[in-house]
């Protein structure tokens, strides 16, 4: 809100502040102004920052700064990083959250200098290098935050920069564990060694269901943009599918854009929608319900489907209390985006349904698409806006967990029934 952070020097609205402070934190890429027109150089460094900090997340943030000022980690702070970041053990956890942050670094800095040979030659090198920093953290982050008034429109054509911008979304949102592990298959096969690596579940899952969900959304984008005069039909063949490639990309969770959204047909529209719900992968920097939600309940529906009492993937039994937890959470993001929509369609009646469950879907997701409508949504649409961005960050199970606290264990088992299902 300080006038430090605004090109015009003046206070700026707290509403819009809050958005926007929200939107970066929850590294979601909505916005209600032109963040590259209305913030300084100053605004645009604390909103990248809080990208920075909303893409490792809390405990990590929290614990590089221990680690830079030497402070030994308690117990307390220990067992917390464990849980937050899923290790096994206590020991593994702080090596970890440094190779986290060498992974980070390691692909900021490498899209800041692919990046420079795209602005540098148009902007120069005072306005090319900021330019670069700040998409390649946006990118890796699927911040989706851009300095252009049109996002990236204007470098549609542009193989380097879409392939970076697109490479940095995906590695981003793959989630970490992924990256350590083909990092250390690579490793094993550089040097020759005769151990066989095996790749885990949840990365045999996050790299399968990624690479089908990129190819079907790019065909499903082709397919219903192909003749639209407002998007893909002035486009030669090479750069529709470029841009229909980014699309896919950019839908889950990254919110970079090089086609108006607001142009796009409902078949459009409505397919990037499914993209956005579904999201990036576990442990990554984007949101949605995760690949690995996806996956488990498409699997549970087969087994239902064919009647068989399993539910494997890649040869191995998936868990009672999983399969639970994937419908949890199926079930509340639905829920939190019917609530979101509803609110909207009350607080903008002179917007159409589609833009309205894009925009609500868009904010849960943590991608950052608009059809353009975010600029006018009034004050209490905005805040139902920041609402749906928090929760979509947070995760419907954890903030519920944190509302209601943990149940206490019972030893009270009731008896089994059934009923018509279906």
């Amino acid at each position: 809100m300080l006038p430090f952070a605004t090109v015009s020097g003046e206070w700026s609205d707290p509403i819009t502040a809050l958005f926007i402070s929200t939107s970066a934190v929850c590294v979601t890429g909505l916005s209600v102004v032109n963040v590259g027109e209305y913030y300084s150089f100053w605004g645009q460094l604390t909103l990248l920052l809080l990208v920075q900090v909303g893409g490792l997340g809390y405990m990590t943030t929290s614990s590089m700064l221990l680690l830079l000022v030497g402070k030994r980690f308690s117990l307390r702070e220990k067992i917390t990083l464990q849980h937050a970041l899923d290790t096994p053990g206590l020991q593994g956890a702080l090596p970890l959250v440094r190779s986290i942050i060498g992974i980070t670094l390691i692909f900021e800095l490498s899209g800041v200098f692919l990046l420079l040979l795209v602005f540098v030659p148009q902007l120069g090198w005072t306005a090319g290098l900021w330019q670069s920093i700040f998409h390649s953290v946006s990118a890796f982050n699927n911040a989706g935050f851009s300095l252009f008034a049109n996002s990236l429109e204007n470098y549609r054509q542009s193989l380097l920069l879409n392939g970076t911008i697109a490479i940095l979304i995906v590695l981003g949102g793959i989630g970490y564990q992924v990256i350590f592990e083909v990092f250390l298959w690579i490793q094993s096969r550089w040097r020759g060694g005769r151990e066989m690596l095996l790749f885990s579940l949840s990365t045999k899952v996050a790299v399968s269901t990624t690479a089908v969900l990129l190819a079907a959304g790019m065909i499903a984008i082709l397919l219903t943009e192909f003749n639209n005069p407002g998007t893909l039909q002035p486009l030669n063949w090479g750069d529709k599918v470029m841009a229909a490639w980014f699309q896919s990309v950019t839908a889950r969770t990254a919110g970079f854009n090089t086609i108006n959204n607001g142009n796009m047909t409902q078949a459009g529209l409505f397919f990037t929608i499914a993209l956005m719900f579904v999201g990036a992968s576990p442990g990554g920097t984007g949101g949605g319900i995760k690949t690995t939600t996806t996956r488990i309940l498409l699997n549970c529906t087969k087994a239902g489907v064919l009647g068989i009492e399993q539910i494997t993937l890649f040869a191995r039994q998936i868990p009672h209390h999983l399969v639970v937890k994937a419908t949890s959470v199926a079930v509340g993001s639905l829920l939190v985006v019917i609530a979101s929509t509803s609110f909207l369609v009350l607080t903008e009646p002179k917007e159409s349904f589609i833009n309205l469950f894009f925009e609500s879907m868009s904010a849960f997701g943590t991608v950052g698409l608009s059809t353009g409508i975010t600029g006018r949504i009034s004050p209490w649409g905005q805040l139902t806006i920041i609402g749906t961005m928090y929760i979509g960050r947070v995760g419907v199970l954890l903030l519920i967990s944190a509302l209601y606290g943990r149940q206490r264990p019972t030893l009270i088992r009731y008896p089994e029934d059934t009923l018509l299902v279906g």
